[in-house]
């Protein structure tokens, strides 16, 4: 990996904010993450750009100052995927041309769905057909604007599994299963190999 791999790539890291990386000791691995792939995409390859995304009831992003200070304070109810999805892919249709990429970290599947009567996001659980299909939408805007997703699933719950299956089909991203203590030389692997595929 020490190649001069000069190919820009931006990459969103989507980091499940939900209650339940608290207890499944995930969230402590997922901010490990996020600030070392930030130190190492600015030591590294200063031309890449990298947007970190938090989602639970709602999306948003985090500033590379901000990452360090990111606590249990910052988890809520529910995993909007659809809104983080909707959210990374907007960051990414500011960068032109290159290698674009999200990456998501989760341990669950998604529990959150716009309600159009209401204009409101809607917690249902356990998730629903509904929440998948828009989740689902939104992979499929993200492949046709060719962004690759690339999914790290930090459980090996077989509802999760099939519907991350579903996202590889539409996407032609990968999905990985890892603990949390392995989250961060998995994903950090990936990142340089995603490159290096990119390059080649």
């Amino acid at each position: 990996y020490r190649t001069e791999l000069q190919t820009q790539s931006s990459t969103v890291l989507m980091i499940d904010m939900s209650l339940s990386m608290i207890y499944s000791s995930a969230a402590q691995a997922s901010k490990k993450v996020a600030v070392a792939l930030e130190a190492l995409i600015r030591g590294q390859f200063p031309r890449d750009n990298l947007h970190v995304v938090g989602f639970s009831r709602t999306a948003r992003e985090f500033k590379r100052d901000e990452l360090v200070e990111i606590s249990e304070m910052d988890h809520a109810q529910g995993t909007n995927m659809v809104h983080g999805l909707m959210l990374a892919r907007h960051l990414l249709s500011r960068h032109k041309g290159g290698n674009k990429q999200i990456i998501m970290v989760t341990d669950g599947g998604p529990t959150m769905l716009w309600e159009k009567e209401s204009q409101e996001w809607l917690f249902t659980w356990p998730y629903t057909q509904p929440a998948e299909l828009q989740t689902l939408l939104e992979v499929q805007r993200c492949t046709r604007e060719n962004i690759v997703i690339n999914t790290f699933m930090l459980v090996r719950d077989p509802a999760l599994v099939e519907f991350v299956t579903q996202m590889s089909e539409i996407n032609r991203g990968r999905a990985f299963f890892t603990a949390p203590e392995d989250l961060g030389r998995y994903l950090l692997v990936a990142y340089l190999a995603n490159k290096q595929a990119f390059r080649q």
